[in-house]
């Protein structure tokens, strides 16, 4: 007996401009409308606790990830008009930060 298996490929969506009322039950609930949702997370401030505004979502696969970026982007949720697109990669920072390159500093400094 052989098993064949098929590589769904998860598709993980970025979602801005939202209330910071919204939580990660809520946002799981709205993408699955459109198909499984693997995970759901809003982004909290790390100092605060409150939200940031926006998430991450994770989708089973892209076909269905794509449909949901497709009738979302732009609509209303809980009183804000969202943003939705497929995450891009995070990108490492190179000594950045608020202190990068050993630029900032001082008032009016000139180089």
């Amino acid at each position: 007996m052989c098993y064949i298996t098929i590589n769904k490929k998860e598709m993980n969506i970025y979602v801005s401009q939202l209330s910071y009322s919204t939580t990660s039950e809520s946002l799981q609930e709205l993408f699955e409308k459109y198909g499984e949702v693997t995970s759901a997370k809003i982004i909290n401030d790390r100092e605060s606790g409150r939200s940031r505004g926006f998430g991450f979502v994770d989708m089973s696969n892209d076909e269905e990830g794509q449909k949901a970026i497709d009738e979302l982007n732009g609509t209303d949720f809980e009183g804000k008009t969202i943003n939705v697109c497929v995450a891009r990669p995070r990108q490492e920072r190179s000594n950045g930060g608020r202190f990068g390159n050993n630029r900032g500093g001082g008032y009016n400094r000139r180089y």
